[in-house]
């Protein structure tokens, strides 16, 4: 990078820390670190769940997505907005009226603090793991831009999120997501703008979209019934709707950023607000992969995206990478002689499918060429596609600008994620045993609980190279965990006369039913959190009904 990029990217980063921490000065009560604050409004509310999802992984591996498979990963987002208005209208009340800091409190005071402790548990296991893929995808960065081993930018990140939540707590994320916000909004924008001025003189906007739809990549909704594809019209509509309802009325992470503070209204108004541009804006990062497709259609793509790997398989194998290089270059050239084609004549859209086929056929050669050559390397490119767009094509100044927009959406949902496990920790596990404890020990502990989760997502990090797409990868971890909490919370909302041995059991059941099914394989994530509610559900009554007969005489 340029020194302005270095300027923009410091002086963005030193800014919005320095906010968050004029805005959060004070925090030195448990109250306080686990609490935003009563005076939080719903359009900080509303902004900081936004950007607590949004992290660098949404920016470094859903323009990938969208480069490889097109447009239809936004139907995994179909069901939030339906998710929103029913939290809003029937959890946000109860959690509200029991002044809870944790959603699994609710649980022990509807059934044991047995259930509310496991479902807990599946929440820090499933945060925690996840916390690491967060950590890995800006490293992934900050390793290409210095040329750094990820190793190391992993763990150097993974050291200064740590620092900057244990500092703040819950009102430093708070606080300061607005900024990283508004950062990432103007980031997005400016990326599309590069993009579209990227296309050759002649050729418009109105074609390359064209183009991209020629080739598959503008299909948004696939209204198909198989099971074992991964994004569907049903599956986001059911299966999302589970999984966003999970997320944001389970998942203690969202939960903190709505309960922090404030009035009933303004976390409803919160969380409809979320319902409103989640959905628009991961359309728009996605459209944003499909622009990067079209310049490298237009333009010579890179052999493969990750430079650091190529590189490394160029000093011990040049002659075989020499050959890849050639190879791609013809390819190239008979793909746009087929694109000349297709503008000419729309019907020849099948020779024009044939010669990007080919392209990707090299693509999976290179890939494989890299995994042979160096084992345990990272053969899968996908995630490096926008990222090493970035640094080849953006005018000094935006390149630092891009890159404070992944590290800004990094520390923002690092650190909520962090917040909510120490928290967590604390309120669920070391409050009821210690219920006499002392604020400031209960302080410390909470702080100390944040560090020993984030040294835990950094080990994570650190294997998160062998998956295949990181934003992907996310979307499993969490379905492994969501359905049968999510189950859990439907049973005691709307199923009075359940108790907790029953309730636990049939969260422990419907835990091993889809670590089962994600073991045999053969169904779509999505219908893991449809299948873990429908056990717990569907099993906790009848486990009521057997241990609630009288003994025989």
């Amino acid at each position: 990078m340029s020194a302005l990029d270095w300027a923009v990217l410091v002086l963005t980063l030193v800014g919005i820390v320095a906010f968050g921490s004029w805005r959060s000065r004070g925090v030195h009560t448990t109250e306080s670190y686990l609490r935003a604050g009563k005076d939080i409004r719903w359009w900080t509310i509303g902004l900081s769940v936004i950007a607590t999802q949004a992290s660098a992984i949404t920016f470094l591996s859903v323009p990938g997505q969208a480069y490889q498979d097109g447009l239809g990963f936004v139907q995994f987002y179909f069901g939030l907005p339906i998710a929103m208005v029913l939290l809003s209208a029937l959890v946000l009340p109860v959690y509200h009226r029991l002044r809870v800091y944790t959603a699994y409190e609710y649980l022990e005071q509807r059934f044991d603090r047995r259930t509310r402790q496991f479902t807990a548990l599946l929440f820090l296991i499933s945060r925690g793991l996840a916390s690491g893929l967060a950590i890995y995808a800006p490293a992934l960065v900050l390793s290409a831009v210095l040329g750094w081993p990820v190793l190391w930018t992993t763990l150097g990140l993974g050291a200064v999120t740590i620092v900057y939540t244990v500092a703040g707590g819950s009102r430093a994320v708070s606080r300061t997501q607005t900024a990283q916000m508004a950062v990432i909004l103007v980031g997005l924008v400016a990326a599309f703008g590069v993009a579209v001025t990227l296309l050759p003189r002649g050729f418009s906007f109105g074609r390359g979209v064209a183009l991209a739809g020629a080739l598959g990549k503008l299909q948004g909704v696939d209204t198909s019934l198989r099971l074992d594809t991964r994004y569907t019209l049903w599956s986001g509509l059911l299966g999302g709707l589970f999984v966003q309802l999970a997320y944001f009325g389970t998942d203690q992470s969202q939960v903190q950023r709505y309960l922090a503070g404030g009035p009933l209204a303004e976390s409803r108004r919160g969380l409809l607000m979320n319902g409103l541009l989640k959905v628009p804006m991961q359309l728009f990062i996605l459209f944003i992969g499909v622009m990067v497709f079209v310049v490298y259609q237009l333009t010579p793509p890179p052999l493969f995206f990750n430079r650091a790997e190529l590189d490394r398989v160029r000093a011990t194998h040049p002659v075989e990478v020499g050959r890849l290089e050639a190879t791609q270059a013809r390819l190239f050239a008979e793909k746009r002689q087929a694109i000349d084609a297709w503008i000419a004549d729309p019907e020849s859209v099948g020779a024009l499918r044939a010669a990007e086929g080919k392209v990707q056929a090299l693509r999976k050669e290179t890939g494989a060429l890299v995994a042979r050559t160096h084992p345990g390397a990272d053969s899968k490119d996908a995630d490096f596609i926008f990222l090493r767009f970035v640094l080849d094509h953006f005018p000094r100044g935006l390149i630092g600008l891009l890159v404070a927009v992944i590290l800004s959406a990094a520390m923002s949902a690092n650190s909520a994620a962090l917040s909510s496990l120490g928290g967590t920790t604390v309120v669920d596990f070391y409050r009821p045993r210690h219920p006499d404890a002392p604020d400031a020990r209960t302080l410390a502990v909470a702080r100390w609980s944040t560090a020993g989760w984030g040294i835990v997502a950094v080990v994570f990090a650190t294997f998160a190279s062998l998956l295949d797409n990181l934003i992907q990868a996310v979307n499993v971890l969490g379905s492994l965990f969501y359905g049968p909490m999510l189950g859990v919370f439907v049973v005691g909302f709307f199923i009075a006369r359940v108790g907790g041995r029953a309730a636990f059991w049939a969260t422990v059941a419907g835990e091993i039913a889809v670590l089962a099914a994600a073991a045999l394989g053969g169904v779509g994530f999505l219908w893991y959190n449809v299948l873990g509610c429908a056990v717990v559900v569907g099993l906790a009554p009848l486990l009521q009904r057997v241990w609630s007969r009288p003994s025989p005489v």
